[in-house]
């Protein structure tokens, strides 16, 4: 029979997904981002005798009456799959008791998962599914290779263009990148948090969110941000201004990551979902295939349920709408 312990210690936790091929959106830092701005963190660790086996961070977000709150799971959990099952049912329960959540929503870091008994395999997800995964453990002919190619001949002309790359680190270099990002959110129409949002990200997951950026003549006209684990990197934001669309330095920077992520030796490096549009065109240019995951995984919690499930799609509706005001 396992016992699920409540873990308080940073160290151990990170020591823990960092070991088991954890995905860094399980790191303790990104559960330190959430507090941050709405959410609660839970860590649970999930323990057979003496032995930790398991780990499950789950994110808590507060919800209009009657529904109370959300629970959600993100690329978890890590561990022995054997337990995974009876720890979910576990995490579940102590969810029930203690937030009264009208769910509970898991998008597992699988691409073949079975919903667990009393689970739902369920439309709405938050992350997006399907996305370009590259194996990193493929030599760099390979990963080149199975490009269009297009893209291999943008790597080499916006390489040749007098750009250079760098990783950021300073405050400095973080205000650069959000003028830059809020220059692509306004081109492309999409939503941005706040600024000291991403300051937080790049806080709380430190060495953990490494951010490159691409120079013309000593300015920033591209940047890409990554959040990785010791085994997969994935692609949290990026953009560019005009000059960088011109020289295509998107190109030769995502490259640059791939390549430095390569020789840090990671495994896996994820372009963070595919959704529409020239952004998706761009990412299916780097490789054959698309990867899929599991989707998302429901547990209902509460009565309310239901309801909540008709009231989803109205509310993400509305939310778009506003959105575009």
């Amino acid at each position: 029979m396992i016992d699920i312990q409540r873990c308080n210690d940073k160290e151990l936790w990170d020591e823990f997904i960092l070991e088991h091929d954890g995905h860094p959106l399980q790191l303790w830092g990104w559960g330190q981002v959430k507090v941050g701005h709405g959410w609660k963190a839970e860590r649970l660790c999930v323990f057979d005798e003496e032995k930790q086996v398991a780990a499950v961070q789950v994110l808590i977000r507060k919800l209009p009456f009657p529904f109370r709150s959300l629970a959600y799971i993100p690329r978890g959990p890590v561990g022995d799959e054997r337990y995974f099952a009876e720890a979910l049912d576990e995490v579940a329960a102590i969810i029930k008791r203690d937030y009264k959540s009208v769910a509970i929503k898991m998008e597992p870091n699988s691409r073949e998962m079975t919903a667990p008994e009393g689970w739902r395999h369920v439309p709405s997800t938050i992350l997006a599914p399907e996305t370009i995964l590259l194996d990193l453990r493929k030599s760099e002919s390979d990963l080149l290779a199975v490009m269009a190619k297009k893209t291999r001949q943008y790597i080499r002309k916006s390489a040749s263009e007098g750009i250079t790359i760098k990783r950021l680190g300073s405050s400095d270099d973080i205000d650069e990148i959000l003028h830059l990002y809020r220059q692509t959110s306004e081109r492309a129409d999409f939503n941005l948090h706040n600024d000291q949002y991403y300051r937080d990200v790049k806080h709380q997951l430190g060495d953990h969110s490494p951010i490159f950026a691409a120079y013309l003549d000593g300015k920033p006209i591209a940047f890409l941000w990554l959040a990785i684990s010791a085994d997969i990197a994935y692609e949290l934001y990026g953009g560019m201004n005009d000059d960088g669309q011109r020289l295509r330095a998107n190109y030769a920077l995502k490259w640059h990551a791939i390549r430095k992520m390569k020789e840090w030796e990671l495994s896996w490096y994820d372009f963070g979902g595919l959704v529409s549009g020239g952004v998706s065109t761009f990412k299916q240019n780097w490789s054959e295939d698309s990867t899929v995951f599991s989707g998302a995984f429901d547990k209902p919690l509460s009565p309310l349920y239901g309801l909540w499930e008709a009231v989803l799609p109205k509310a993400k509706a509305i939310s778009q709408k506003l959105r575009r005001k």
